[in-house]
């Protein structure tokens, strides 16, 4: 019975062409990968990837890989406890240092708070801080990570319409619990636009509340030295609080919090996903410590120049494409991220179109609800500075060839 129940949803995940599987790669994260659909070792072939986080190319970058060899031979393979018990070395101090020096600019008296993943630090951040005594208001395109932190935390929950500032405004207005928290990813994973960050933060200063900025697809990729949209904006109060994943833009794994040490201190008393989880590697913290500086550096700023280059790149192909073919429906929204969501509508249409791409040798997987709302099922293209200006064409070429079959159905 319980198997049978299983199978039935599943079924009907299938019939609604929202089946998810995964795809098995061969060789490391680059532009041009092996892939073999999972089970089906002797399907591998290679692709020219358009789908993963690498968004400055770094995950292969050499000065990282030697990094991480050094700090393996001298702390080994495994941190062996928790932050609070054992787990916290030398390596970590020095990357949360490091962090907190970046953000100072931003965020007087900044500390940092080193995770393993940004999942977990979104966990530990809004269940520390979302209290009996807290609301949260979060943006209803916020990632899943906050929108599961909102869950587990004991604090009440109101979701406010995709970055409409009034009603923010109106719901601060109508608070009654001590302490607020307005969350908002800064740069929104599935549309790759931005927060409007200044507005928001203006509203926390007049309410006495406190902004909480997911940078996960920011960090590395905006501002003058990859600290994101702080830097971007020109932010600065002791009311943010900053999420950044390590494995994206990084190249590596990891996150971390960065705000006024009081929350820092808060989250390492109160937090039980940072209490109870076993310390990221001390050679990864110390491998990170060579990433976040070349981010900050001229090599990092380079690499930023060259994605922006591409992102219009692909932008004006695709614009001038939904141009020739407006029947399709497709739409291109505003982005000037490395994400670029190409909206297609249907879920069948989503993974008909990812499907000719791959018959053409491109990996541009199809996102669906419940990722994404009903009705604006898409690619997620995602551009690194790992890529060149032939491949971003390679895979305009491929689009406008699909792009005329579909017209053609």
């Amino acid at each position: 019975m319980l198997i049978e129940h299983l199978n039935r949803q599943l079924r009907d995940r299938e019939a609604q062409a929202l089946q998810r599987r995964r795809r098995v790669a061969q060789t490391a994260c680059a532009p041009e990968q092996t892939v073999a659909r999972e089970g089906e070792p002797g399907s591998a072939r290679p692709l020219l990837a358009f789908c993963s986080n690498d968004y400055l190319g770094l995950a292969q970058h050499p000065a990282l890989i030697a990094a991480l060899k050094d700090a393996t031979d001298q702390w080994g393979v495994g941190s062996g406890a928790s932050h609070l018990v054992s787990g916290h070395t030398r390596a970590h101090e020095q990357l949360e240092a490091q962090l907190a020096a970046l953000y100072a600019p931003f965020i007087p008296g900044a500390r940092a708070i080193s995770f393993c993943t940004g999942y977990m630090a979104n966990l530990a951040l809004l269940t520390a801080l979302g209290d009996k005594q807290a609301t949260i208001f979060s943006d209803k395109l916020n990632h899943a990570s906050l929108i599961d932190g909102a869950r587990l935390a004991a604090a009440e929950v109101q979701r406010y319409p995709h970055n409409r500032i009034d009603r923010v405004d109106a719901l601060l207005q109508a608070a009654t619990t001590p302490v607020n928290l307005i969350v908002t990813d800064g740069v929104f994973s599935m549309d790759g636009d931005l927060a409007p960050l200044p507005e928001l933060l203006a509203l926390a200063e007049r309410h006495d509340a406190w902004l909480v900025i997911d940078e996960a697809h920011a960090f590395g990729v905006l501002g003058a030295q990859g600290e994101g949209c702080l830097s971007h904006f020109g932010l600065h109060s002791e009311r943010l609080i900053v999420m950044g994943t390590l494995g994206k833009a990084a190249g590596m794994a990891g996150a971390f919090v960065v705000a006024h040490p009081a929350v820092i201190e808060a989250l390492i008393q109160l937090s039980r996903p940072y209490i109870y989880t076993t310390a990221q590697p001390a050679a990864m913290a110390q491998a990170l410590q060579a990433s976040v500086a070349l981010i900050a550096g001229p090599e990092g700023a380079e690499r930023r120049v060259h994605l922006q280059a591409l992102i219009q790149r692909l932008r004006q192909g695709i614009t001038g494409l939904i141009a020739q073919h407006p029947a399709l429906g497709w739409q291109l929204p505003e982005s000037t991220t490395a994400i670029q969501p190409l909206i297609v509508g249907a879920n069948e249409a989503a993974l008909r179109l990812s499907a000719a791409l791959e018959a053409q040798g491109l990996w541009v997987p199809a996102i669906r609800p419940p990722t994404v709302p009903v009705g604006t099922a898409r690619l997620r293209i995602t551009l690194s500075a790992a890529h060149t200006p032939a491949q971003v064409d390679r895979l305009l070429a491929a689009l406008a060839g699909s792009a005329a079959e579909e017209a053609a159905r």
